[in-house]
C-alpha cells in the first residue's frame, strides 16, 4: 500500500519515546468502507468513547489546516456522520481471519 508524502503518517516522537504507549486503532478506507485493526486495552469501553472524542476534535483541526474548513463546521459535520451510522441499524462488524506472521506457522 503505497500512498503519497502528504498522506503518510507517522508515529509522532513523543510517543515512539513513551515505552507504555498502545496503540488502539487503525483505520482504513478501502473498497468504499471503513477497514479496521482494533485493540480494545482499556477496561472501561468509555476509555474509548474518550479517545473517538479527541479524534474527531482533531479531525475537524485537520481540516481547518489542509482544506481550509471551519473547524467548528467542520467538527460538527464530524458529529453528524458519527450520528448517523449509530443510528443505522446496517452496520455490521465483519471480522476478517487474522494472517499468521512468518515464522509463526
Amino acid at each position: 500500500m503505497s500512498q503519497p508524502p502528504e498522506f503518510q503518517m507517522t508515529t509522532p516522537d513523543s510517543v515512539a519515546a513513551d515505552p507504555q504507549a498502545i496503540e488502539l486503532l487503525r483505520m482504513w478506507w478501502s473498497k468504499d468502507e471503513p477497514v479496521m485493526s482494533v485493540k480494545p486495552a482499556f477496561n472501561d469501553p468509555i476509555k474509548f468513547g474518550e479517545l473517538l472524542a479527541y479524534a474527531a476534535r482533531h479531525m475537524a483541526h485537520a481540516y481547518a489546516e489542509r482544506h481550509g474548513h471551519n473547524e467548528r463546521e467542520a467538527y460538527n459535520r464530524i458529529l453528524q456522520g458519527l450520528s448517523q451510522v449509530v443510528k443505522a441499524d446496517n452496520v455490521q462488524t465483519v471480522a476478517e481471519p487474522v494472517a499468521q506472521a512468518k515464522g509463526n506457522a
